[in-house]
């Protein structure tokens, strides 16, 4: 069996999907996306499918992997590594299919029944997240994460932090204590601000808190753990194993973050949580995509004992009203009950794509471009 032929769909709302195509029929689909460089990523792709994977044998994904990131010399960083955790995923979905059997049975086989995911929660002011956290715990999550703070200048004002320490407050109260809460700075509060902001932010008790430094300060890490009670996550900005050895190294952080879109695909996921494992660290997988990219991840976090929670975007509690469900065949191929997912039995990915919905959908013109945000001082700040 021999990779003949790719396709590439970008499908709304940033979405790009990846087809591999075999010789004796079967398909692989993975995702390849890094939001608002769509066109970087479709070329990347191009260039290391036209020009090494065609033609070669699609049941050895480890092999191929080493290939692609060692072959070319420059290797890393959030284009070639997205390219090939498309490419990766889609390669495992062949050789489960071969095998008839899900990913994770090649991998080791399943170490739970369900994994635990949570629902991110938005709104424009505190009034609006508590009502939707409070609707979404009734929608059956027991899991939450919210966005906060919006603009936060690197030296804040008391206002500023009070306003960040109410919206959780409303959020805390409006679901109780029996609901796993995480906030994500998104990398938005500086180093001077952290600390202060974390530790108005202990008296909630948080489940983790997720990027309160910028990924280039990783560092720190050690040094902010040491000022709070509260775990602090990190991850979705890195790439690869080697990037979260130098995250792991002075145990700062105790919840690892990988994306299975970004960093590397599969093969390298299970490397990144089972290094994770040996820091006592946990894994909440970062997931803001589709179901191809979601189904991946399931793949690791069911044989893979430190994934504890994984993100979701796919309004899994009501798969009627999903715009992303809608790519699938079975819009309810991912059980979800009383918070968790089941563990999917099907083979490779264990999802089918409706192809001709997807080649519909790639008919739009898709160019999601990434905000830009701004401090009242014209400056710029990070979305």
């Amino acid at each position: 069996m021999q990779i003949t032929n790719y396709d590439l769909f970008a499908v709304p709302p940033r979405w790009l999907l990846l087809k591999l195509e075999t010789s004796d029929g079967l398909v692989g689909w993975g995702e390849p996306i890094i939001q608002g460089r769509l066109e970087t990523i479709r070329a990347a792709v191009a260039e290391l499918v036209e020009g090494y994977l065609i033609g070669t044998d699609p049941l050895r994904p480890e092999y191929h992997w080493r290939t692609l990131y060692q072959g070319g010399y420059y290797r890393g960083g959030p284009v070639l590594m997205s390219a090939l955790a498309g490419i990766d995923q889609a390669l495992w979905d062949i050789k489960g299919r071969h095998h008839g059997c899900p990913v994770y049975e090649l991998l080791g086989g399943h170490v739970r029944d369900r994994v635990m995911v949570y629902q991110w929660v938005g709104g424009e002011s505190a009034e609006n997240m508590a009502e939707e956290a409070e609707r979404s715990v009734d929608a059956g999550y027991r899991a939450l994460k919210i966005n906060t703070p919006d603009e936060f200048r690197p030296l804040e004002t008391a206002a500023g932090v009070d306003r960040i320490t109410e919206r959780i407050a409303q959020i805390r109260e409006r679901v109780g204590d029996d609901v796993l809460l995480g906030v994500d700075f998104h990398g938005r509060v500086s180093r001077p601000m952290a600390p202060q902001l974390l530790r108005r932010l202990e008296q909630f008790d948080l489940t983790f808190v997720d990027q309160p430094l910028l990924p280039e300060h990783e560092e720190m890490y050690g040094e902010l753990a040491a000022q709070t009670s509260i775990p602090l996550a990190s991850g979705e900005r890195l790439y690869s194993r080697y990037d979260f050895k130098r995250l792991l190294l002075d145990g700062g952080v105790s919840v690892v973050q990988p994306d299975v879109t970004h960093a590397g695909g599969i093969t390298e996921m299970k490397k990144i949580l089972s290094l994770a494992e040996s820091f006592d660290a946990v894994a909440v997988p970062h997931c803001p995509l589709s179901p191809v990219a979601f189904a991946a991840s399931l793949q690791v976090d069911f044989c893979t004992h430190n994934a504890v929670l994984q993100e979701q975007d796919l309004t899994l509690h009501d798969p009627s009203s999903s715009i992303g469900l809608r790519y699938l065949d079975d819009s309810e191929t991912f059980v979800f009950e009383d918070g968790y997912v089941e563990r999917p039995t099907g083979d490779g990915l264990g999802i089918e794509l409706d192809e001709e919905y997807v080649r519909e959908q790639a008919k739009t013109n898709v160019n999601w471009t990434n905000p830009v945000w701004h401090h009242e001082d014209g400056s710029v700040a990070e979305w």
